[in-house]
């Protein structure tokens, strides 16, 4: 286990994914994740405008519905407890892709770490996630390219804090 903080220092992120409702077959969690790169930690609402008789001078706005992007994790891998590289990740895309039901939903934390100390600075949380997309790396074998170019998870949730 010693080389899985030199990982996650590396890399600046830490993934963890952890099943939403556990399944038969199915791991209650995918591993750990370390990536150098994280995006769509966004959330967006529609505002609904209604125009009112005799307010004439402007229009009432409503909040509607939030609108999630997608999380985008770039230049990175998961790995397991002892260190070795694992294939849940690829499992549960490849269950989507060739329609392997029902795929499970993971609920995931990206934690932010400090890069000076090392501890934990931020954490999102996000909701019954599944996999968009596996971006895998560049094969060159004249350099040491990570395992996972780009993850994108699809999800239900987004929040600021702990689980």
């Amino acid at each position: 286990m010693s080389g899985l903080p030199e990982l996650v220092q590396t890399f600046r992120f830490r993934v963890d994914l952890t099943i939403t409702t556990p399944t038969e077959g199915w791991q209650s969690s995918l591993g750990i994740g370390a990536f150098s790169e994280c995006s769509g930690l966004t959330l967006e609402a529609d505002v609904k405008e209604i125009t009112e008789g005799g307010f004439n001078y402007g229009v009432v706005r409503r909040l509607g519905r939030v609108k999630l992007q997608p999380i985008v994790l770039k230049r990175g891998m998961f790995m397991r407890d002892d260190v070795a590289l694992d294939s849940s990740l690829w499992d549960w895309l490849s269950a989507t892709v060739f329609g392997i039901g029902p795929v499970p939903r993971y609920d995931g934390r990206i934690v932010v770490r400090d890069p000076a100390d090392g501890h934990d600075t931020a954490t999102w949380c996000f909701d019954r996630g599944l996999p968009l997309k596996v971006n895998g790396p560049t094969l060159n074998a004249k350099t040491g390219e990570v395992a996972i170019e780009e993850l994108q998870i699809a999800h239900e949730g987004l929040r600021l804090g702990t689980r």
